[in-house]
Parts: structure tokens; C-alpha cells; sequence
């Protein structure tokens, strides 16, 4: 089982836009440890997407391309205040 640095994770977590950055960095630094491992890989997995894809799915509320995503998206979004309901 590979084993996932959560300084990596918080440092993927970081955007190019300040919208992401009010999403991701929380996310990362007060839920990412309480995930259980494959919670983990999917939103390690999420984060490998591009910033424009993020914005639909976390911002604008489209469906992502990848239905896995589903999950840690809604949990993103429920742990999160600014992201409010999808």
C-alpha cells in the first residue's frame, strides 16, 4: 500500500486560482488525513486534473468527466462552506 505524503498533497492542493485555493488548501489540511485510504487516492487522483476542470466541477457544478470523482467532490464540497451545495 502505498504510503501518501500529506505535504505533497496539500502542495498539489494549492491553485492557480483563488477560488480552488478556498476549496482544496482546507480540504487538505483539516479532512485529507480522516479519509480513508482510497478517499485518499481518488482526491490525490482529482488533483492531477487540470485547474479548468476543477473550477466546473468544484465551482460551476457540472458533472465530472469521471464519475468516481463524484464522491470526493461532493464530500469537498460539504466539508467546505464556500462551496455550498451542489
Amino acid at each position: 500500500m502505498e504510503k501518501l505524503n500529506p505535504r505533497k498533497i496539500f502542495w498539489h492542493s494549492r491553485r492557480g486560482m483563488l477560488e480552488l485555493d478556498l476549496l482544496l488548501v482546507p480540504f487538505s489540511q483539516n479532512i485529507f488525513a480522516s479519509l480513508s485510504y482510497e478517499e485518499q487516492l481518488l482526491y490525490r487522483d482529482l488533483l492531477a486534473e487540470e485547474d479548468q476542470n476543477l473550477w466546473d466541477w468544484l465551482v460551476i457544478g457540472q458533472e465530472p468527466s469521471e464519475l468516481r470523482f463524484e464522491k470526493i467532490i461532493d464530500r469537498i464540497l460539504i466539508e467546505n462552506s464556500f462551496g455550498g451545495q451542489k
